[in-house]
C-alpha cells in the first residue's frame, strides 16, 4: 500500500499513482450537421407522404377541371343553338342537370349558358382574341379567348406561358381554321353477342358519309368513339351540323371553329419537356376566359402516362 500511496511529512498532499492520459478527438460534429442526420429520415418519410397527397389532389382536381370543361362547352353550345333557356331547351336541361350531379358551381353553368349568347353572366358583350405562343421543341400553340376585356387576359396570359419557358411569337401562319362537328348516336347500343356489329356499323357510316356530303361536308370521318366527324367551311359548320343532325337522327356533340395544324407535326421526344408542355397547357386551361388551346405537338419517345396528361387539356 505504501508503494503506491505516500505521505509527506512535511505535507498533507496526497500523491496519486500517475494514469494514462486519456485521448480525446479533437474533431467535432457541429449540432447543425447532428441535426440534419437525426431528421432527415422523418422529413423524407413526411415530404414523401405529402408529395403523394399532393400529386393524387392535383390529378383529381385536373380531371375535376377538365369534366367541368366537357359540360360548360356543351351548354355553351347548346345555349347558342337551341336558346338559353332550360324549359325550351330539353337537351341543355339535361346537361345542366348532368353538371349539377358532377358538382358544377352554378356561377360555372350561368357563365357557359351566357357564353353561348355572346355576353356574360352580368350580361356585358363578349371580346374575341388569339394568342400566339412557342416554346421548344418547335411546339406552336394557338390559344382562343373570348372575355368581356380581351386586353386584360392577354396581359394575364403573356407572362403566365413565359414562366414556362414559351415565348409569344406569331404562329397562326402554321395553322389554318376549318369548321368542325362531332355527332353522335347520344347512347351505347353496341352489342358484344352480336358478329355482325362491325359490318353493320360500316354500312351505317357509308349511308352517314353520303348524308353529311349532302348536308354540305367537305370530309368525313369516325373518330375512335364511333362518333362522326364532319369537316366544314367555318362559316357552314352550325348550319351542316344540325342539317345532318335532322337527316341523320344524330345528337350534335361539338360544333366549333377550330385551328388545324397545315405544317409537319413537332414530335416531343424529351420527357421533361412533355412535363413542361402538360404544366403550361393546364395552367392557361384554367385561365378564365380561355377557350381552346390547339398546338401542333405530337407524341414522340415518351409514355403514355406523360402524353395523357397532355392530351386532356388539348383541343386537337
Amino acid at each position: 500500500m505504501s508503494s503506491l500511496l505516500s505521505i509527506s511529512p512535511l505535507s498533507t498532499r496526497i500523491s496519486l499513482p500517475r494514469r494514462s492520459p486519456i485521448i480525446r478527438s479533437t474533431k467535432t460534429i457541429c449540432a447543425q450537421c447532428r441535426r440534419s442526420f437525426a431528421a432527415n429520415a422523418i422529413l423524407a418519410s413526411g415530404h414523401n407522404k405529402w408529395s403523394k397527397i399532393r400529386h393524387d389532389k392535383a390529378a383529381a382536381d385536373q380531371k375535376k377541371n377538365t369534366q367541368r370543361n366537357v359540360f360548360a362547352k356543351q351548354m355553351t353550345l347548346l345555349s347558342k343553338m337551341y336558346g338559353p333557356d332550360p324549359n325550351m331547351n330539353p337537351q341543355l336541361a339535361s346537361i345542366i342537370s348532368q353538371a349539377k350531379k358532377a358538382g358544377m358551381p352554378k356561377v360555372g353553368i350561368d357563365i357557359a349558358i351566357a357564353r353561348g349568347q355572346g355576353k356574360t353572366e352580368t350580361g356585358a358583350g363578349l371580346e374575341t382574341a388569339t394568342l400566339e405562343v412557342m416554346m421548344a421543341p418547335s411546339v406552336a400553340m394557338v390559344i382562343d379567348i373570348e372575355s368581356d376585356n380581351k386586353q386584360r387576359s392577354l396581359k394575364d396570359l403573356r407572362p403566365m406561358v413565359k414562366k414556362f419557358g414559351a415565348t409569344v411569337t406569331p404562329t397562326a401562319f402554321l395553322f389554318t381554321r376549318r369548321g368542325r362537328a362531332v355527332l353522335g348516336r347520344g347512347g351505347d347500343d353496341s352489342d358484344g353477342a352480336n358478329p355482325t356489329k362491325t359490318e353493320r356499323e360500316k354500312a351505317d357510316f357509308d349511308d352517314l358519309m353520303m348524308q353529311a356530303l349532302e348536308a354540305g361536308a367537305e370530309d368525313v370521318e369516325a373518330d375512335d368513339e364511333g362518333n362522326v366527324v364532319l369537316w366544314t367551311q367555318p362559316n357552314m359548320t352550325h348550319k351542316v351540323a344540325q342539317d345532318f343532325a335532322k337527316s341523320s337522327g344524330l345528337s350534335i356533340l361539338s360544333s366549333d371553329i377550330i385551328w388545324s395544324c397545315t405544317s409537319d407535326k413537332a414530335r416531343v421526344d424529351d420527357p421533361e419537356a412533355a412535363v413542361t408542355l402538360a404544366k403550361l397547357l393546364a395552367a392557361v386551361r384554367e385561365y378564365p376566359g380561355v377557350q381552346a388551346v390547339y398546338t401542333n405537338a405530337e407524341r414522340g419517345d415518351v409514355s403514355e402516362e406523360v402524353w395523357s396528361a397532355v392530351e386532356e387539356v388539348l383541343d386537337s
